[in-house]
């Protein structure tokens, strides 16, 4: 079992930065991919970014202003957001699986509590 606590969500103005932390419990986060997903009021959650060992992916709206990272030590997956735009205003939510990186929700089995993010414009 993984349990998983995102931390860095917050107000911040069109433009501005933001740094999400997910922090796993256990012994093996090494062995997990981890993902990030948004959900915006009224729709559905979304792909944001993922990362298996030394490979990103990105869904196309983050690309070049989000950055997924981790550090294996801490336990620790990080979600870098710049430029933000109001529409990234979302619950932002970790997620783990075992094996490589993946875009489908489905596929991750387990999850955090979420984070909100707000961007004022």
């Amino acid at each position: 079992q993984v349990q998983l606590v995102e931390s860095g969500g917050g107000l911040v103005q069109a433009g501005g930065s933001l740094r999400l932390s997910c922090t796993a419990s256990g012994r093996t986060f090494s062995s997990y991919a981890m993902g990030w997903f948004r959900q915006a009021p009224g729709k559905e959650r979304e792909f944001v970014a993922a990362i298996w060992t030394t490979n990103t992916y990105y869904a196309d709206s983050v690309k070049g202003r989000f950055t997924i990272s981790r550090d294996n030590a801490k336990n620790t997956a990080y979600l870098q957001m710049n430029s933000l735009k109001p529409e990234d205003t979302a619950v932002y939510y970790c997620a783990a699986r075992r094996g490589g990186r993946s875009r489908i929700l489905s596929e991750y089995d387990y999850w955090g509590q979420g984070t909100q993010v707000t961007v004022s414009s």
